[in-house]
Formats: C-alpha cells, sequence, structure tokens
C-alpha cells in the first residue's frame, strides 16, 4: 500500500474537518434570521448555483423538501433563458457562491431586487456582489481548498450550512416522524417507519370468539383464520384473553375433554396489547423481548376493544427490523 496515497487522503480530510471548525465558529444572528424565514415561507425555497456549487444546491432543495419544506434547485445558466418566471414573490431565494462574483448569478440577484424576492446568500467574500446584495449573509470563512484551487473544503461548508438550515428548520417547525413518514413512503426508511396500523390484520380477518364459545367450535375459526391464535372477547365485545395454538397443544396434552371447554378457561387473561400509532419496529422488538409470534392491537380511544392483530411474519415481510 502506497502511504503518500494515506497521507494526501489525510491532508484533504484535514483541511475540510478545519473549514467546518472554522464556520461552526462564524455563526451568528443571520442563520437564525434565515431559519425563521424559511420556516414561515408561504411558498417554495428555490436555490441556485453554478458549477460544483450548483451540485450542491440540488443536494441541500432534496434535504429541505424532504424535511416538509418544499424546495427545488434552480439551473443559474438556464435561468437568464426563460427560468426567471419559476420564481415567484412570495418564494425564497438561496444563492451559492464562494466568490458572490459569478457572472451568471448577476441576472438573478437583480430579478430578486427588481422583483423584492427575500435573497438569503451563501457565500465567502463580504466585498462581492452577492453578499452585498443578500437580505440575510451567510458568510462562510475562508477556506484552503484541497489541491490549492479544487473546490473541496468550500462545497464541504457549503453541503454543512445547508444541512444545519434543513435540520435546524425542522425541529423550529416540529416535523416530526410521522411527517418523515409521510414524505418517505418507499425504500428502507419508509419500512423502518411503518406503524402497527399500516400492516396489522383488521376486520373478518381478526380471530374473533366469544369467551362461552365450546373449544371444539373455537378450533374450527382458528383453522379458518390461520393465523395461529384467538381474540377472546366477552358479551360487551371487550377483549378478555387470548388463546395460541401452543397453549392448545399443551393443553389437549392434559385433558382428553378439552374440546368440550368454553373458550375462557383455556385461555390467558389480559393479553399483551400494543397501540396502533407505534411504530411496527417497536412492535417486532416486543415480540422478541416476550418470546410470541402475535399482539393484540387497540386504539387508545378504546383500549379494551381490539381494533387489530400484528404477526411476526406481516412485520419481517415488510422488511421491518
Amino acid at each position: 500500500m502506497n502511504k503518500k496515497f494515506i497521507l494526501t487522503a489525510k491532508d484533504v480530510i484535514n483541511l475540510e474537518i478545519k473549514a467546518l471548525q472554522n464556520l461552526k465558529k462564524s455563526l451568528n444572528s443571520s442563520f437564525n434570521e434565515a431559519v425563521i424565514q424559511i420556516a414561515r415561507c408561504q411558498s417554495k425555497i428555490i436555490l441556485c448555483g453554478v458549477g460544483k456549487s450548483g451540485l450542491i444546491a440540488s443536494k441541500i432543495a432534496a434535504t429541505l423538501a424532504s424535511v416538509g419544506t418544499p424546495s427545488f434547485s434552480l439551473s443559474a445558466s438556464e435561468a437568464s433563458h426563460g427560468d426567471l418566471g419559476m420564481i415567484s414573490k412570495k418564494d425564497i431565494l438561496i444563492l451559492i457562491s464562494n466568490s458572490g462574483e459569478t457572472s451568471e448569478l448577476k441576472n438573478i440577484i437583480q430579478y430578486a431586487k427588481r422583483n423584492r424576492i427575500l435573497l438569503i446568500g451563501i457565500v465567502s467574500k463580504k466585498d462581492s456582489i452577492l453578499y452585498k446584495s443578500s437580505d440575510i449573509k451567510l458568510f462562510i470563512p475562508k477556506v484552503v481548498e484541497a489541491g490549492g484551487i479544487i473546490p473541496t473544503s468550500s462545497t464541504t461548508s457549503q453541503l454543512a450550512l445547508g444541512d444545519a438550515l434543513a435540520i435546524t428548520t425542522m425541529k423550529f417547525k416540529k416535523f416530526g416522524k410521522m411527517d418523515f413518514k409521510k414524505l418517505h413512503p418507499a425504500g428502507s426508511i419508509g419500512a423502518q417507519l411503518k406503524t402497527v396500523e399500516d400492516i396489522m390484520i383488521t376486520g373478518k380477518r381478526i380471530p374473533f370468539v366469544n369467551e362461552n364459545l365450546q373449544m371444539k367450535k373455537a378450533l374450527k375459526i382458528l383453522g379458518e383464520k390461520k393465523l395461529g391464535i384467538l381474540i377472546v372477547r366477552n358479551k360487551n365485545k371487550k377483549t378478555s384473553g387470548i388463546i395460541t395454538d401452543g397453549q392448545i397443544r399443551r393443553f389437549s396434552q392434559k385433558k382428553t375433554d378439552f374440546h368440550l371447554l368454553p373458550v375462557k378457561k383455556i385461555m390467558t387473561k389480559k393479553p399483551i396489547y400494543i397501540n396502533k400509532d407505534e411504530l411496527a419496529a417497536k412492535a417486532l422488538s416486543l415480540m422478541n423481548s416476550k418470546k410470541i409470534t402475535s399482539l393484540v392491537v387497540y386504539d387508545k380511544k378504546t383500549p379494551l376493544k381490539t381494533i387489530g392483530v400484528i404477526h411476526v411474519h406481516t412485520i419481517l415481510q415488510s422488511n421491518i427490523s
């Protein structure tokens, strides 16, 4: 292994770490004002940059959108050829540029000032047109780029500042897990944010039996529903117990006439419940700790009535771990 390669890599990382440390020290009231304005925006957040800064703008826009702040990135070069029409007066415009003097941004700055569009500038030079024109100035301290001129430390700082804006805005708006879930229905994130209600068994598929029903009839329901459990209810349809196929096997070995007994003589009282709004991952954890394969589901409005059943196989089929 060539040690020079590792040394070069460490130098690059050290330069970026130093840039981030300086960025952290530079945060001031302008950052607070940017967060408040972004959170209160009733329209869109539009981000724009040129070159590598343009790529950073796209990533920040995607992050903001993913946490509940409608955002998109605008091509700086296309803006001067008609795409300025994408920006409305109620939008907030965030321009990103290390130098703050990029020619492609000048037309966008003029458009923003002419239409009184709030302009937030992420920039590293205080004597630049972007810094002077910005309503909210987010200053990035001078950095040393890896390799001398390659945008590395500067773009790392831009990205980190964008992430800080997105997460702080998210917390300010109290955008929680359930809000996040609505915007991430697919993939591994969506799977981990599924609730018990999303995947529970409901309606006629629930193996309900009355507590006074004879076991021989209850066994037919057990076979029809194919869940390996029976949910026992009283005359008021409130859940009073549960019976598992394991219990039935063990009980049948002790009493030959068990099939003539009422369900309530065999059931386990006070079954383990879970609220429909809990994460399915929590249900899986509870099953593992209790060494069971199913949970009775309730709604906090009616805690004694079963509204569903969640089975370990259903959870695993949903790619939840």
